[in-house]
């Protein structure tokens, strides 16, 4: 235990060699093009180019899903890590070949929203886009697919006849963040984290199946349902800025986010992005963490 915490006294002592991001100003986010409307699809819903993808599961996708979309499902995107951890990011090889299956290439615009009530499904689908290399060319469904209904606009029924194509993945590492990498810098002013989870389980009350209760030292508090408005929208830019950053303080160089095993975090961290923040995902999140006893964790057992 000593040893374990005189090396990350060390490592946290070291300069963290990135720049901060600017904070974006006005009313349009840093990136405002991953956040489309149901109008702006609706009016390229058939070009040849756009390869959407709806997250859901088998039986809402055979309800009803967008003219033109393939069900895309989150055990297609990810694996059962080591020591059970769920969620976690497959080797980039598993991923090209699993969303090459679904038409994506490098010159295709993707289009990702839930089929369900679930927003972050889809995020975290997008994140795992925007860690291949293609965050620039996939966008999010604002409202998904509970706004596109409501508006009456067009369903399908039938799947569509899909040719797999050549995906070839230029990762970005830096899009994840891990246990040893957050434990060298719980001290480090540039580095802010942010937990996305429910109050309970952040604040302790409530285990969440977890093998400890509590949160990351240092960590704030953002739960992911605290950005979203009815249909799933996503709140306004200044809204997002107001909950994500905090006035008066230097602004961190990143910041990592995480919450159960990486998918509710992943609304925050899309919303970063969207605002042109330097972001990371804990792909382990709290199972990862709390499941290392060697790690603190706050509030201390008793």
């Amino acid at each position: 235990m000593k040893v374990l915490l005189s090396l990350l006294t060390a490592m946290a002592a070291a300069p963290l060699t990135m720049t901060a991001a600017p904070v974006p100003q006005g009313a349009q986010g840093g990136n405002p093009s991953i956040l489309v409307s149901t109008d702006w699809l609706a009016s390229h819903l058939r070009e040849e180019s756009l390869v959407i993808l709806h997250v859901g599961v088998p039986k809402d996708y055979d309800a009803g899903h967008i003219p033109g979309a393939q069900l895309v499902t989150l055990p297609d995107i990810s694996i059962i890590g080591e020591r059970g951890l769920r969620l976690e990011m497959p080797p980039v090889k598993a991923l090209e070949e699993a969303f090459g299956r679904l038409g994506v290439a490098n010159d295709v615009r993707v289009i990702v929203y839930p089929g369900t009530e679930s927003v972050s499904g889809a995020t975290r689908v997008w994140f795992t886009l925007d860690y291949l290399g293609l965050g620039g060319q996939a966008s999010l469904l604002d409202g998904g697919l509970s706004l596109w209904r409501a508006e009456g606009r067009p369903l399908s029924t039938e799947a569509p006849q899909v040719s797999g194509r050549k995906f070839t993945a230029t990762p970005v590492p830096e899009r994840i963040a891990n246990a040893e990498w957050i434990g060298a810098r719980l001290n480090d002013r540039l580095v802010r984290l942010l937990d996305a989870r429910l109050p309970e389980f952040y604040s302790g009350a409530s285990a969440g199946n977890m093998p400890r209760a509590g949160h990351i030292p240092g960590a704030r508090n953002v739960p992911y349902t605290s950005l979203i408005e009815e249909h799933g929208k996503l709140k306004p830019a200044s809204a997002l800025r107001e909950m994500l950053l905090t006035s008066g303080s230097q602004e961190p160089a990143v910041t990592v986010f995480y919450c159960h095993i990486g998918q509710q975090a992943t609304v925050l961290y899309f919303a970063a992005r969207y605002l042109g923040l330097n972001a990371r995902l804990y792909d382990g999140s709290f199972q990862d963490w709390s499941g290392r006893s060697e790690l603190p964790v706050e509030p201390s057992p008793r």
